[in-house]
C-alpha cells in the first residue's frame, strides 16, 4: 500500500476534493472515517463528503472542554446531514486528570493535556481504521505545509487523506456562502481557529490566524497532525512572570 501511495501521491495533487474522496471510499469502504474539530474547513469538507457518500463515518475529539457553540454545531450537523458523530473521549475525566496531574494542566503543560485529551483518544480510534480523512490546509501552519492530498501517516500508521490541502481561506469561505454551510459563530468574533475553552482566545488585529491557540506558548498544533511529539515552549514573557510568582 505504501508503494502504491508514493506512485499515486503526485497524480492525486491534481484531483478535486470529490475525486479524492471517491478514491478513499472506493478503496477503504467502512475502514475510512472523517475526523473533524468542526472548524470552518471541517464543515466545508463534511458538506462535500456527505454529497459523495451520505453514509460516511464522522468522529471528533471531545475533550470535555469545548465551547458551547461547538457542541451546538455538532447537534446541528447531526440533524442537517443525518450522521451520528462519534465522540472520542480521554481515558481520564477532567476530575481524574486534575487528581493525577494537578489543576489546570493546560496552563503548565499544554502538550501533556493535548496528549491525554486529544492525541491518545485519536490513536485508539485510528488503530481501528485503514485511512482517515482530515480538513487540514497547507497554509494553516508550517507543520501542515508539506501535506499531500493522499499520503502515508507514519505517526499513526495508516493512510491520511487531505482533500482540501491546497485550498485557501478564501476558497473555504466562498464555499460556505455558496452552499449555505453551517459554521461555528465564534468565527465571526475573531476566532479563526477554535479548540478548547481554556486554550483558545480571539485573534487581535495583525496577529497570525493561529495566535489564539495556546496563547503564551510557542505552540500551534495539538499534536494530531505533527509528525513527531511537540514541545510547547513558554514565551519569554510567560517564563519571566512565572519566575516572579
Amino acid at each position: 500500500m505504501r508503494e502504491q501511495l508514493e506512485q499515486l501521491k503526485a497524480g492525486a495533487e491534481g484531483w478535486k476534493p470529490e475525486e479524492v474522496l471517491r478514491w478513499a471510499f472506493a478503496n477503504f469502504g467502512e475502514d475510512v472515517a472523517m475526523a473533524t474539530g468542526f472548524g470552518v474547513e471541517g464543515m466545508v469538507l463534511l458538506d462535500i463528503a456527505s454529497r459523495v457518500n451520505p453514509d460516511l463515518s464522522v468522529f471528533t475529539g471531545d475533550t470535555d472542554f469545548l465551547f458551547p457553540e461547538t457542541y451546538d454545531l455538532i447537534d446541528r450537523v447531526e440533524k442537517r446531514y443525518g450522521v451520528k458523530v462519534e465522540r472520542l473521549y480521554s481515558a481520564l475525566t477532567p476530575e481524574q486528570q486534575e487528581q493525577a496531574h494537578g489543576p489546570e494542566l493546560w496552563k503548565r503543560n499544554p502538550d501533556q493535556c493535548c496528549s491525554l485529551r486529544k492525541v491518545e483518544p485519536l490513536r485508539n480510534k485510528l488503530a481501528q481504521l485503514s485511512a482517515w480523512i482530515t480538513a487540514i490546509r497547507r497554509d494553516q501552519t508550517s507543520v501542515r505545509a508539506s501535506a499531500h492530498k493522499i499520503e502515508w501517516d507514519p505517526k499513526f500508521g495508516l493512510v491520511k487523506i487531505n482533500p482540501i490541502a491546497d485550498w485557501t481561506k478564501a476558497m473555504v469561505w466562498n464555499y460556505v456562502h455558496k452552499h449555505d454551510v453551517p459554521y461555528n459563530p465564534l468565527h465571526d468574533s475573531n476566532f479563526p481557529s477554535i479548540g478548547c475553552t481554556h486554550c483558545t482566545r480571539a485573534v487581535q488585529p495583525g496577529e497570525d490566524s493561529r495566535a489564539g491557540r495556546w496563547a503564551g506558548f510557542q505552540k500551534t498544533e495539538c499534536g494530531l497532525h505533527a509528525p513527531a511529539p511537540l514541545t510547547a515552549t513558554p514565551l519569554v514573557r510567560i517564563s519571566a512572570a512565572a519566575e516572579k510568582a
